[in-house]
């Protein structure tokens, strides 16, 4: 049995992401994780002089959106773990990874909405995965 990660921002342009991984877990049996990573390095580029704790209010709401998505699994069959972590996204994901026995990493493709990753990017990322950590990176 493996373990699928499926990293996730959470909301409608992640449930063919999300369905994906769901129904490969089922169909093979394999242990299903939703990660959500807070990456606040985009408030390094701010000169604003107060800054409200971004990153505890991305975390809870990186919460929320991964209990939507264990309900979505749960309702299909599928006990599915979840993890929220802070740091740079692409960094994170193969840690957790590596810490966690990743064997599958599904990853969604831009589907018209923004995604910090154009299509050759998260291409270049999915073969990063893998040489990397030995994990089968799936494009969906």
């Amino acid at each position: 049995m493996g373990k699928i990660l499926c990293a996730t921002r959470g909301g409608e342009a992640s449930y063919r992401t999300q369905d994906a991984a769901i129904a490969m877990a089922r169909e093979r049996g394999d242990d299903l994780l939703f990660l959500f990573v807070v990456d606040t390095h985009f408030l390094d580029k701010t000169s604003a002089p107060v800054l409200v704790d971004a990153g505890g209010e991305l975390a809870q709401m990186g919460k929320f959106l991964l209990l939507m998505a264990q309900e979505r699994a749960q309702k299909q069959g599928v006990a599915a773990q979840t993890l929220v972590c802070h740091g740079e996204i692409k960094e994170e994901i193969k840690r957790v990874v590596r810490e966690q026995g990743v064997t599958t990493v599904i990853l969604g493709r831009p589907a018209g909405e923004t995604n910090i990753f154009g299509q050759e990017a998260l291409e270049a990322f999915a073969r990063e995965i893998e040489a990397e950590t030995g994990a089968q990176a799936i494009l969906i």
